[in-house]
């Protein structure tokens, strides 16, 4: 029996979302987006549920997207490679990301569509469109330069470096890093510590956060829409792109210092 995509396990209060692709670095496939969507949804509809994590299946939180399905005509991923309004629908309660390893590209874009950022001894991140051939149309270049400042934001985005857990801290990134077996075990502590608060007055405060940062960034998210749109229309050389990919993953482990599988 095949092993769902996306694991959701609802516990009380909390509500965790599991990235299930291993073996592929929890690329993002269409059918994980999909079920990604379906699982955040689930949370949302769920009134006992206050809080949600996001993790993935070790040894990656998300490599990105899955480039092989960018090309399949009936994919959602020709849409989430051209610009869109997110990886998930808005959800009304707050999203902890906990990062146990690399989240690459799109999986830095799931991370920063997420309300709090926790990670692991062992993640690194890393924004390499511009090293494979792509572009973001998640809000990467929206939320990053909010994240970590507008000179990081570019140095990140232009060379593709890969940023350990620590210097991700230093940076603003993320507001924790713990050893990585302590991950979970905090992104719950924290959980229930959002889900212990009137659950009325954290929604209202969390939309007021976000209201604040949109009009912050007043039509950014449309300018890399257009941009990301713009950038697919002109052509994109699937296999030119998976060597990139290749190269970036073999960057990213010697950056690391990480043995080769």
């Amino acid at each position: 029996m095949t092993e769902p995509v996306v694991l959701l396990d609802v516990d009380g209060a909390v509500a965790t979302i599991t990235l299930n692709r291993p073996a592929s670095r929890n690329a993002i496939s269409g059918e994980l987006l999909t079920r990604l969507g379906e699982a955040m949804a689930t949370a949302e509809a769920d009134d006992e549920v206050r809080a949600v994590i996001l993790t993935g299946a070790d040894p990656a939180f998300c490599a990105g997207v899955d480039l092989k399905e960018i090309g399949q005509q009936a994919s959602v991923l020709r849409g989430a490679a051209s610009g869109g309004t997110g990886p998930w629908a808005p959800v009304s309660k707050p999203v902890i990301a906990a990062v146990n390893g690399a989240a690459v590209t799109g999986g830095l874009e799931l991370v920063l569509n997420c309300d709090i950022v926790i990670c692991s001894d062992r993640a690194v991140f890393a924004d390499t469109h511009a090293r494979v051939g792509v572009l973001p149309g998640w809000g990467l270049s929206v939320l990053l330069p909010l994240a970590v400042g507008r000179s990081r934001a570019r140095q990140m985005s232009f060379t593709g470096d890969f940023l350990p857990a620590d210097q991700a801290l230093t940076a603003g990134l993320v507001s924790e890093v713990v050893p990585h077996a302590d991950l979970l075990g905090r992104a719950r502590e924290i959980a229930a510590a959002i889900a212990g608060n009137d659950a009325r007055a954290v929604q209202a405060l969390l939309a007021s956060y976000r209201q604040v940062e949109a009009e912050v960034v007043a039509g950014g998210f449309a300018v890399e829409e257009r941009t990301a749109r713009a950038w697919s229309r002109s052509g994109l050389d699937l296999a030119e792109t998976g060597r990139r990919r290749a190269a970036v993953t073999e960057r990213g482990r010697s950056q690391a210092g990480q043995p080769r599988p």
